[in-house]
């Protein structure tokens, strides 16, 4: 038989960070509420109540959209998806069809760092289902429980083209596709919480051929792993139905995490099962040139353009870049501290190392730092100005962290402002080859790893603000080896 190649896109669902829902004043926020507690007459589809739509839901779909290069119609509608399901309590969703928000787009993306696109179909609007709370594994669960406070908080959904070609690319598509919503403020990136998620479309064809094979849909999967996890499980599935003759059968399937393997659901739907027709309770929406304008001009930079300019423009590696521009703040906050004066490659590893250490340990993100950029660019400039050591500027950090202090003032008020005075250096090296004679004569006769206890020595005779550079420097001159 011919080699196989997968054909894979992704419809990926980001609900809003609005504060209310899409066409009610419930609030959107839900989770950690008693079950069925944050609804309304609207949001249940009562007889009588009549939904409104949410204009900051709309703009935030449009900005998503231009973000990704797709094409704003001036001219949309909502659309009635009728299907029976416990978590729909209106019996049909209102959604987007044939007229939705925007058309067209591609994202970029990087694997194994080659850079990658994939074309956006659509990006429209709807409101999300309910949540259903099984007792057990989905398909094996003797009952579930129906929790409406999801019901109606506005979702985003993004169509990816067929453009993949591998399960390994689908993880790597998705994370710049969480990072460009993260960089937006449009979607707060939490697969496991379920207000990210991804349903994924795989089919199998001989390589080489343009006619697409028979398209499963994949569902249930909640994090990168499990979407790679799943692919790879119906790759094999797939491949093993066509090589035994038999024929794959378009049908939706499910991921179950303990039991690694897909299992299926239901026959797969098309357009016509659903009967949309449009909304009869809501008015087209007419976009106009000024607010796609006016959206377009308060974009951010693009997260792959943001990485690549902070990385050549102030000699980060690849790694430091990336990792400054998961999200836009983290960026930002790396900005600020430069403009203060810290040395950009200094500036970088301090915020990626202790103080997102702290930031992770008492759950805050970066802006909500208690440690300002500026404050931070000030310690780091004294660090690297040899004014304070490493060691003494990281135990400040955290003490600032903790009290909410500046830590130039904390270093001013402990004495930690470091001694570069040779005389005064002198006499503590003196005191320290007193104190440890084996070390210094172990030194002397090439233990370099003598040399840390020494150094540990004179810092401790000066109260640590001895400079440890300096102190290096004076012992190995002292000991005979100052030319090495």
């Amino acid at each position: 038989m011919a080699e196989l190649e997968a054909v894979i896109g992704l419809e990926v669902h980001a609900q809003l960070l609005t504060r209310s829902k899409m066409f009610c004043g419930c609030r959107a926020e839900y989770l950690g509420l008693p079950p069925n507690s944050n609804t309304c007459p609207t949001c249940l589809g009562l007889p009588g109540a009549l939904p409104v739509i949410n204009r900051r839901a709309v703009e935030m779909t449009i900005r998503t959209a231009l973000a990704l290069g797709c094409r704003i119609p001036e001219f949309s509608k909502f659309d009635r998806k009728n299907y029976f399901y416990p978590d729909l309590p209106k019996g049909y969703q209102i959604s987007q069809y044939d007229l939705p928000l925007s058309l067209g787009g591609h994202l970029e993306f990087e694997v194994g760092g080659e850079r990658r696109s994939c074309g956006v179909t659509r990006v429209h609007l709807e409101e999300d289902a309910g949540t259903l709370h099984h007792a057990g594994e989905i398909h094996t669960a003797k009952f579930s429980l129906v929790d409406l406070n999801r019901a109606g908080v506005p979702l985003m959904e993004i169509v990816g083209e067929p453009d993949l070609r591998s399960p390994r690319e689908a993880p790597h598509y998705l994370r710049a596709l969480r990072q460009l919503l993260l960089h937006l403020g449009v979607n707060d990136g939490n697969m496991e919480q379920g207000s990210l998620r991804c349903d994924a479309n795989i089919s199998l064809r001989p390589r080489g051929q343009r006619e697409f094979g028979v398209k499963v849909e994949v569902k249930n999967m909640n994090s990168f792993r499990s979407l790679q996890a799943a692919l790879e499980f119906e790759f094999r599935r797939q491949t093993a139905v066509i090589e035994s003759g038999d024929r794959v059968h378009q049908e939706t399937r499910g991921w179950s995490e303990a039991e690694q393997g897909t299992f299926s659901q239901r026959s797969k739907e098309e357009a016509q099962d659903y009967r949309y027709f449009p909304e009869p309770d809501l008015p087209p929406l007419r976009v106009s040139r000024e607010l796609v304008e006016e959206l377009r001009a308060g974009l951010p930079e693009p997260p792959l353009r943001l990485k690549d300019r902070l990385r050549d423009q102030h000699g980060l590696s690849e790694e430091q870049a990336a990792l400054l521009t998961e999200r836009l703040q983290d960026a930002e906050y790396f900005q600020a501290m430069v403009a203060s004066g810290a040395p950009p490659r200094a500036a970088a590893n301090w915020q990626i190392g202790p103080l997102q250490a702290l930031c992770k340990e008492s759950a805050l993100a970066i802006e909500h730092s208690p440690v300002p950029a500026a404050e931070l660019a000030a310690l780091v400039r004294m660090v690297e100005a040899g004014e304070v050591s490493g060691t003494s500027g990281r135990e400040v950090l955290a003490e600032a962290f903790a009290l909410g202090r500046s830590p130039v003032e904390l270093i001013r008020e402990r004495g930690l402002i470091q001694v570069s005075d040779a005389e005064q250096m002198e006499a503590w090296v003196e005191l320290a080859i007193q104190q440890l004679p084996k070390a210094a004569s172990d030194f002397q006769s090439g233990n370099d790893r003598a040399l840390g206890p020494l150094v540990g020595a004179v810092r401790k005779a000066s109260g640590g603000v001895a400079n440890p550079d300096l102190a290096s420097r004076l012992l190995r001159e002292r000991l005979g080896r100052g030319g090495e």
